[in-house]
């Protein structure tokens, strides 16, 4: 993508004598620059006292203008599934004409990933360019509230503003965690999806799956059009009771009304109050990814007001890729890689790779865990006594489970299992131990996904 001319600063964002705003002058600057900061997402489990507020954000927002306010906006939070939603979102409204820009987390091969217009990450230079842009308001913050802004809240800031300069039509948002106090939410959104509610973080947004929704409710305003994909009637209860423009529910409103396997991927019916799709190839893998593209569909369909063209949601999920998300990389051995880190996410991974890729050799599971996750309890989710052998591995990654920590907790389970420190040697020790004709997973952590695809991408090009 060509770098963009980024906005002039408004009056009220002029430099103050005796600042000195960081420079960035080069990618590798910038990415320590922001890694200089606090990162909850390395932290998570440790010390989440801090009452939330989007105190920081607001003013960050303001110092740069508010560009956030410059673009209508869909917004998307929920459990799981929201990576491959917002993916699916931004092909179909792409297939209009329109440009868009997504911000997501946490990212897979660079941190590149979390600003995509298009889908395809920002280049360094471009990257550079848009952190430079916090980087020269960030003294201003912390004068006003004592704090510099989070990892996770510049990263935000970011997209918004290189959305803004770059001058795409529409935002396709995902909330980091919960909702109501994420760094995402200082937008008013045209749409807000909601995936599902599970019991995720709990220790954090919970302590229940009521909490959990009332807090990912919040990203709901009075004009929004909610796309509520959460079946449970006690927790879709609680989104309701939010005042909303409009709201669609699943199985009422919208659904996935067939899904048939095909060839390199599945064959769906997906309908809305608009009408029935018919017939509409997914190159993904899974049936959980047909609940998400009908409600990619529906949250498409809500924020443009009418029912899409056949030829647009074919021509967009044609180009459809997903990253981590039961992608097959290498074939001989058949590698698979997700980012399961849930009991639920690690449920639909196994119903796929035991209904949908059932062989006759037992297939071998790479797993790496971070605290304050349970390996039992993800175990249990994969059938972990289907996989002819497990190897335990451990990201490199703050709250990565030490290797042999989780072989001795996965021993428990009556399980083989080999304990190997770093995930490259896992990945060998897969393909070493399930010859040609086998299957590999590498699952229980984002993290762990992104480092095998790292290794078995550069090892393929």
């Amino acid at each position: 993508m060509a770098s963009a001319k980024l906005p002039k600063r408004s009056k009220n964002r002029q430099r103050r004598t005796g600042d000195a705003p960081q420079t960035l002058d080069t990618y590798d600057q910038a990415l320590q620059w922001l890694q200089g900061h606090y990162n909850l997402e390395k932290q998570l489990g440790k010390d989440e006292t801090t009452p939330p507020s989007l105190e920081r954000m607001t003013l960050l927002m303001e110092l740069l203008g508010n560009p956030h306010k410059d673009i209508p906006a869909i917004h998307i939070t929920g459990t799981n599934g929201k990576g491959s939603t917002s993916r699916m979102l931004v092909e179909l409204i792409g297939a209009t004409g329109l440009d868009v820009g997504s911000y997501t987390s946490p990212h897979i091969d660079s941190v590149n990933d979390r600003i995509m217009i298009a889908n395809q990450p920002l280049d360094d230079e471009s990257m550079t360019l848009a952190l430079s842009e916090i980087a020269q308001v960030e003294q201003w913050v912390i004068e006003a509230t004592g704090e510099p802004p989070s990892y996770f809240e510049i990263l935000c800031a970011a997209a918004y503003n290189w959305f803004a300069a770059t001058a795409v039509d529409v935002n396709v948002i995902e909330v980091g965690m919960g909702g109501r106090w994420d760094a995402t939410n200082v937008i008013d959104a045209q749409v807000a999806v909601i995936t599902n509610i599970g019991s995720d973080h709990l220790e954090i947004i919970g302590p229940t799956l009521v909490d959990i929704a009332r807090e990912k409710a919040g990203i709901i305003s009075n004009e929004t059009h909610v796309i509520c994909g959460e079946t449970s009637s006690d927790l879709a209860g609680v989104i309701a009771a939010v005042e909303c423009r409009d709201i669609w529910h699943r199985h009422q409103d919208f659904d996935a009304s067939e899904d048939r396997l095909a060839v390199g991927g599945r064959l769906v019916d997906l309908s809305t109050p608009y009408g029935v799709h018919e017939e509409i190839f997914l190159p993904v893998n899974g049936a959980h990814q047909t609940e998400n593209a009908a409600t990619a569909v529906a949250a498409a369909e809500a924020f443009f007001g009418r029912q899409l063209d056949a030829d647009i949601i074919s021509a967009a999920f044609a180009d459809l890729a997903l990253p981590a998300r039961f992608e097959i990389v290498q074939r001989q051995p058949m590698i698979i890689l997700d980012g399961a880190h849930n009991p639920p996410a690690c449920r639909v991974v196994a119903e796929t790779l035991f209904q949908d890729f059932a062989t006759e050799e037992q297939p071998v599971l790479v797993i790496g865990v971070n605290r304050p996750r349970d390996p039992q309890q993800l175990l249990d989710a994969l059938n972990a006594k289907e996989f002819s052998k497990i190897i335990a591995t451990a990201a490199d990654w703050p709250r990565a489970v030490p290797a042999d920590e989780l072989a001795t907790a996965i021993e428990a389970s009556g399980v083989v299992v080999e304990a190997v420190p770093r995930v490259s040697d896992a990945i060998d020790r897969a393909i070493e131990i399930s010859g040609e004709n086998g299957t590999v997973l590498v699952t229980g952590s984002l993290y762990v996904a992104s480092e095998a695809r790292s290794q078995l991408v550069e090892t393929s090009r």
